[in-house]
C-alpha cells in the first residue's frame, strides 16, 4: 500500500514577492528541503517533512500553507455530519474564551459534534506502554507525523524502528468511526501542518477529511461573523468520549506522564527531546546505535504548542502553563469511572499503521575534487577560509558546497562571498564613475577647444589680410625714414609689433588647422637629432639625449612632430633662465614610441596644470611667448592618437624641482573605429 495519497502534496509554498534572501527558512529546515534559485527560496515538496519551521521563522510571511478552509467549509455544506476533533494545544491559543466557549463557537459553524484529541492520546498512550512491555525493541515515537515523515525519506533503513501505532489524531477519529459509522465526516483542528499531509495518507483514506490549522480557524470563524472574544457558554462542552492526562501530549514527554513512563536517565530506556535540531542529531544517533534507549519520543517542534500553526506569539512556557492549568481544571471535574468505562468499549479499536519508505537521500556526494571547485568558486581556497558562518543558511561552508552541488543552494548564498564581490562592485563602479568624470571633462574641453578654434580660424583669415597690407606699408615707411631719427624708431616699433601679431595669427591658424595627420615611416632617432642640430640652446643650457629604442621607427607625420619636440624644447629652455640640463629620452614598445623631455627649470604650479594645454594659457612675461604652443603640441599628439602627460614640482622644500612632459605615440596607424575616435575626441 502507498503511504501517500497525493505523493507530491505541496504543504508550504513561497510567495516569491515577499522573499527577502535571507536564508532563514534553509537554516531552520531540518529536511534541507529548501532550494534557492535566483536568490529566491523555494521548498521542495517531494523532500518537505511538514514541520512547519520555515512559516515560523520567516519575518516577511512569504511562506503560504496549503489551506483547508475550503475543503472544510464543502464538508459542512455536505449532508453528511462533520465532527470537529480539536487537538489539546487549543487552551494556548484561544485564551480570549473559555473552553465552552470554543465549543460552542464551532457548534456555531455548524458542526454535528465537537471533540477533543486528548481521549485518542489516552489510547494510543496504552498502546506505548502495551508494546514497551511486549517488546524488546527499539522504537521510535510516531506520535509526531514530520518525524514520521523524516525517517521515512531521510533515515528509510530504519523504517521499521518506527513504532506501529496511529497518531492521537487518528486514534479519535477511528474511535468516532466506531461510535458514529463510516459517514461521519471529519475535520481536525490543530497547531499542526504536518497533520494535514498525514490525514491524506491513503492508508487513512476516510478517516479524517480536512485539517484545519488554529490560523485557518480564526479565518473561518471571522468570515462566518462568529466571535470569540470573551464568550462564555457554561452548557458547552466536548463531546464524550473524554480524555485524561493524554491532554498533556502537545507538550514535551507529556506521552511519558500520560503513558505514565519515566525518561529515567540513568537507565536510559527511554529519551525524549524536541526541537529541529535535536531531531536530526536523535534520529542519527538511533540510527548508528549511539543510543541505548528502547523508546525515542521526539517532537520536531518544541512541544506541538510551538507548532507552525498557531496565531499567537506568547513565549513557549506561557504556552506550557496555558495548557497544564486546562489540564488541571478538566482533571478537578474528571469523571474516571466513565473514562475507564470508554476505554474499554473503544479497547478494540485498530491503533495499528504500516511504513512505506519515501527515501530522499540523494544517490552520489561530490568528489574532493568537486568540493574544492565549488569552494573556490566562493573564494574559500584555504581551510582559513571556511568561515563557516553560517549565514548561507549551513551549518559549515562544504555543507554549503554539497548543497550547491545537490542543486539546492547558489554561490550568492555566502555572506562573505558577497561582501566581497560588493567590495569589488563599488570598487569598479568608482572607477567607472571616475573615468566617466574625466571623459565628460575632456569633451567639454574638447568642445570648448573646437569652438576656440573655429573663433580662432575666423579671426586669423579677417586679420591676416589686413594685417599684410600694415606690415608692407610699414616696412615702405621704414624705408624712407633717416636712421637714427624718432620717426624711424616710432615706424620700427610699429612693424616689430605687427610681425608679432603675425606670428600669434601664424600659432592660432596652426592651433585651428583641420589637416589630417599625414603618416610616413620615420626614424626618430633621426628626426630627434635634426632638432637637436637646427634648434638654438642658450648658453648654460646642455641637452643629453638617451636613446633606449630597439626599433626607432615609426609611422608619424614628421614635420609635426618637430614641431611637437621644438615647443617642447623651446619651453624647457625658458624654465631654466639660469641654465641647466634637459634630457630627452626615447623608449618604446611594439606597439608605441615613447619621448620623454624633462628640465631642471622652476617647475610649474599645481593650480596651473589643468590650463597647461588651453589656447592663450602662458606664465611668460608679455611679448614672450603667445600661449598657444602646448594647445598646438596637444593637439598634435590627439591627432597622432597618442598620451600627453606632464608631471611637475614647483616646490624646492618637497624635493627636486623641474617639469617632465611624456608623450606616448602608436607605431603603426590604427583602422578608423568608433572608440578610437572617441578616444582621439576626450584625449582618453
Amino acid at each position: 500500500m502507498n503511504e501517500d495519497k497525493v505523493p507530491y502534496l505541496q504543504l508550504v509554498t513561497t510567495i516569491k514577492e515577499k522573499c527577502r534572501r535571507c536564508y532563514t527558512c534553509v537554516r531552520e529546515c531540518p529536511a534541507k528541503a529548501i532550494q534557492i534559485e535566483d536568490g529566491q527560496a523555494s521548498v521542495i515538496q517531494t523532500r518537505c517533512i511538514g514541520c512547519g519551521n520555515c512559516v515560523t521563522v520567516c519575518s516577511q510571511n512569504a511562506k503560504q500553507v496549503l489551506s483547508g478552509i475550503e475543503d472544510t467549509e464543502e464538508l459542512l455544506a455536505g449532508a453528511a455530519p462533520v465532527a470537529a476533533i480539536v487537538a489539546p494545544s487549543y487552551a494556548a491559543e484561544f485564551t480570549e474564551c473559555s473552553t465552552p466557549g470554543l465549543v460552542g463557537a464551532l457548534r456555531d459553524l455548524g458542526f454535528s459534534g465537537v471533540h477533543e484529541v486528548s481521549f485518542g492520546a489516552d489510547l494510543v498512550a496504552e498502546e506505548y506502554v502495551r508494546l514497551l512491555g511486549e517488546h524488546d525493541g527499539r522504537h521510535i515515537a510516531t506520535t509526531c507525523p514530520a518525524v514520521v515523515s523524516y525517517v521515512r525519506k531521510y533515515h528509510p533503513d530504519i523504517l521499521d524502528r518506527l513504532a506501529p501505532i496511529v497518531s492521537p489524531m487518528l486514534a479519535i477519529a477511528r474511535v468516532l468511526h466506531k461510535k458514529y459509522g463510516p459517514e461521519l465526516r471529519i475535520v481536525f483542528i490543530g497547531p499542526c501542518i504536518a497533520k494535514k499531509g498525514e490525514a491524506r495518507y491513503e492508508q487513512f483514506e476516510g478517516e479524517v477529511h480536512a485539517a484545519l490549522t488554529y490560523v485557518e480557524l480564526r479565518a473561518l470563524l471571522a468570515a462566518r461573523g462568529v466571535s470569540l472574544l470573551g464568550r462564555e457558554d457554561s452548557r458547552e462542552d466536548f463531546d464524550p468520549p473524554h480524555g485524561s492526562l493524554g491532554a498533556l501530549f502537545p507538550i514535551t514527554r507529556g506521552m511519558l506522564q500520560a503513558a505514565n513512563l519515566d525518561e529515567d536517565l540513568l537507565s536510559g530506556d527511554i529519551v525524549s527531546a524536541d526541537g529541529r535540531q535535536n531531531l536530526v542529531d536523535a534520529i542519527t544517533d538511533f540510527e548508528h546505535g549511539q543510543t541505548e534507549a528502547r523508546l525515542l519520543d521526539i517532537l520536531c517542534c518544541e512541544g506541538c504548542i510551538m507548532g507552525a500553526g498557531f496565531s499567537c506569539e506568547e513565549p513557549v512556557f506561557k504556552r506550557r502553563s496555558d495548557v497544564s492549568a486546562e489540564t488541571r481544571a478538566r482533571q478537578a471535574g474528571f469523571d474516571r469511572a466513565a473514562w475507564e468505562e470508554a476505554v474499554a468499549d473503544y479497547a478494540d479499536v485498530d491503533l495499528s499503521r504500516t511504513f512505506a519508505p519515501f527515501d530522499q537521500r540523494f544517490d552520489a556526494m561530490p568528489t574532493q575534487e568537486e568540493l574544492q571547485e565549488i569552494l573556490a568558486r566562493m573564494n574559500k581556497h584555504e581551510p582559513e577560509d571556511e568561515l563557516d558562518c553560517g549565514a548561507c543558511g549551513y551549518d559549515t561552508c562544504r555543507h554549503h558546497a554539497v548543497a550547491i552541488w545537490q542543486g539546492l543552494a547558489e554561490v550568492e548564498m555566502c555572506l562573505p562571498y558577497s561582501v566581497e564581490e560588493l567590495r569589488k562592485t563599488v570598487d569598479e563602479l568608482q572607477q567607472s564613475n571616475l573615468s566617466l568624470e574625466t571623459t565628460k571633462e575632456a569633451l567639454v574641453k574638447s568642445e570648448k577647444l573646437a569652438s576656440m578654434g573655429q573663433l580662432a580660424a575666423g579671426i586669423a583669415h579677417e586679420v591676416n589680410n589686413p594685417l599684410g597690407i600694415l606690415l608692407l606699408h610699414a616696412n615702405l615707411l621704414l624705408e624712407d625714414c633717416e636712421d637714427e631719427t624718432q620717426e624711424a624708431e616710432d615706424v620700427k616699433l610699429i612693424v616689430d609689433q605687427a610681425n608679432r601679431c603675425k606670428k600669434i595669427i601664424s600659432g592660432l591658424l596652426n592651433f585651428a588647422r583641420q589637416s589630417r595627420v599625414v603618416r610616413q615611416p620615420t626614424d626618430l632617432t633621426n628626426l630627434v637629432g635634426e632638432v637637436m642640430r637646427t634648434l638654438p640652446f642658450a648658453e648654460g643650457v646642455s641637452v643629453e639625449v638617451i636613446d633606449h629604442l630597439d626599433d626607432p621607427t615609426a609611422e608619424l607625420d614628421g614635420d609635426q612632430i618637430v614641431q611637437v619636440l621644438t615647443n617642447l624644447l623651446t619651453n624647457a629652455q625658458h624654465a631654466m633662465p639660469g641654465g641647466g640640463n634637459i634630457t630627452v629620452t626615447l623608449d618604446g614598445t611594439e606597439e608605441n614610441v615613447i619621448v620623454t623631455v624633462q628640465d631642471e627649470g622652476m617647475g610649474i604650479p599645481d593650480e596651473n596644470l589643468d590650463k597647461l594645454f588651453s589656447p592663450f594659457f602662458t606664465t611668460k612675461q608679455v611679448g614672450k611667448g603667445t600661449g598657444l604652443g602646448l594647445a598646438v603640441t596637444h593637439g598634435i599628439v590627439k591627432m597622432h592618437r597618442g598620451q600627453i602627460s606632464v608631471e611637475s614640482n614647483a616646490d624646492p622644500a618637497a624635493g627636486p624641482t623641474g617639469t617632465t612632459f611624456s608623450i606616448s605615440l602608436p607605431r603603426f596607424e590604427a583602422e578608423t573605429d568608433v572608440s578610437a575616435s572617441l578616444q582621439e575626441i576626450t584625449g582618453s
